[in-house]
């Protein structure tokens, strides 16, 4: 499993967002920090969920850094986030 299905999977999981895409965009940061030979280090998220409602920028990104922890502290770099209810 990739890591993007990983991160898509454990989001599904803990918020059902009725959309969700995750990218690996990695290969746009070549030679970057945190940019690693074979990519998995950059990731864009693109979801939809009734959870975010009401919530500003800010908590929700702080809801999905939470569920990520794990791969931030580890092996994920960056995310760029675009969350919506």
């Amino acid at each position: 499993m990739t890591m993007a299905d990983a991160i898509a999977r454990k989001l599904q999981d803990a918020l059902s967002p009725r959309e969700i895409e995750v990218r690996d965009v990695s290969h746009q940061h070549a030679g970057h920090a945190g940019w690693r030979e074979g990519g998995e280090t950059h990731f864009e998220v693109v979801m939809k969920a009734d959870i975010f409602a009401g919530k500003s920028r800010v908590e929700c990104h702080r809801m999905v850094n939470s569920i990520l922890a794990e791969e931030l502290a580890s092996s994920v770099h960056a995310l760029q986030l675009t969350l919506s209810s």
